[in-house]
């Protein structure tokens, strides 16, 4: 498998010289400063390209290409967003760029609720907490229709937690739900967030999912005229937030998407901590559902609490059996060079990692900071190489 490093561009505090010493070849990253649905400009890709390549690296994957709420609204203004998007597509498909991640979340990217939570170990952890959140949505956004969405106890319980919070600690919180995690394809303000959230109205997963499929009628037909390979990533929390549904969270969701648009091209992004939020996704049999359209891996693990929050948990901890899902990856790439697949080699990366020793002290980036990734791209590379060992038989 490819090892390969989320990387956030120039003003990343991780550095490429830092990414070839943690043993990754390969590099995932994006032109962030264009990230509002316009055509990535020729010469900012070129750019990226061209600094990746003299740090000895290679540009494996594109991560991403923000869908803009115009396409997940539908409607006139979409035609003209996915003309965009489709260029954006052309544009790297020109430069030797063909896998492309995206999600297709409505109105926010992934969402915490904290970013420095604290683990046993010392460590700190990113972390999706239903009480706070409901804190937030309810008695801070005051978002309209949330009592709806959360139980009388969840709602007592959030009331009596922001009556205890600082107005420091409430203003953290914001920043983490709304103002954008690394990557994130927008950054709201309270008002900002409010003015999107009602423009979906009451769209339901349907309306929805008829959106993504238009939008993949329109792309993916490109794509595989290009030998692009185009991979949706999971929605993350996979369940519905602020009243806006999600279609991209559960082994329904991922066969109505493909079977809707079946070409191998229309792929997966597997993210096993995204779909390991949920107690009801069945990890191994997901991943196995979808090897062959599976051109995408990031790899991290949660630990989830009865009420469905979920912390970032240790790469080889929590509710993903990382072993079997390398296992079933290593034996589709045997199987893919065995078909004589030019893209036998599925990339991967560390995804996120605990905020570790002098990185406390350091300016990072939450989630991304070097030496959790470092810790869990190490383990995650030592189960790969046991398994690929001559002693050892894979048996997915």
């Amino acid at each position: 498998m490819e090892q390969t490093w989320r990387w956030f561009g120039p003003l990343d505090p991780v550095p490429l010289a830092h990414v070839r010493q943690a043993g990754a070849t390969g590099v995932v990253t994006a032109i962030h400063e264009h990230y509002r649905g316009e055509v990535w400009p020729e010469a900012a890709i070129d750019a990226r390209k061209a600094e990746v390549e003299a740090a000895g690296l290679v540009w494996s994957v594109v991560e991403s290409i923000p869908v803009p709420n115009a396409i997940k609204l539908g409607g006139p203004a979409a035609r003209d967003a996915i003309a965009a998007w489709t260029e954006t597509m052309r544009r790297l498909a020109a430069r030797g760029l063909r896998t492309i991640c995206y999600n297709f979340m409505p109105v926010v990217d992934w969402t915490r609720t904290a970013s420095r939570h604290p683990m046993p170990s010392g460590g700190l952890a990113m972390r999706f907490d239903w009480t706070d959140f409901a804190a937030y949505d309810l008695f801070v956004l005051r978002r309209p229709g949330a009592e709806r969405d959360h139980p009388p106890e969840r709602a007592a319980a959030a009331e009596a937690r922001l009556a205890a919070m600082t107005p420091e600690e409430v203003h953290a919180l914001e920043h983490t739900v709304i103002a954008g995690l690394p990557g994130a394809e927008g950054s709201h303000d309270r008002d900002g967030v409010r003015r999107l959230i009602a423009e979906y109205g009451d769209r339901s997963p349907d309306d929805l999912r008829a959106a993504l499929r238009a939008f993949h009628e329109a792309v993916v037909p490109v794509a595989r005229d290009l030998g692009v390979r185009l991979c949706i990533h999971p929605d993350d929390p996979p369940f519905p937030i602020f009243g806006l549904p999600r279609i991209v969270s559960t082994a329904g969701d991922l066969r109505a998407i493909f079977d809707a648009v079946p070409e191998r091209e229309n792929g997966l992004t597997f993210c096993a901590g995204s779909l390991g939020a949920r107690d009801d996704n069945d990890l191994p049999a997901i991943l196995a559902a979808h090897l062959d359209r599976t051109h995408f891996v990031h790899l991290r693990n949660v630990s989830t609490d009865p009420d469905g929050s979920f912390t970032e948990d240790d790469h080889l901890t929590g509710n993903a059996d990382m072993v079997r899902l390398l296992a079933l990856l290593l034996a589709e790439e045997a199987r893919r060079r065995e078909a004589g697949r030019p893209d036998w080699q599925i990339p991967f990366r560390p995804d996120h990692g605990h905020l570790l020793l002098d990185d406390q002290s350091k300016e990072t980036l939450p989630g991304y900071s070097a030496i959790g990734r470092l810790k869990g791209l190490a383990e995650l590379r030592g189960i790969i190489r046991a398994l690929t060992h001559p002693a050892v038989e894979i048996r997915p």
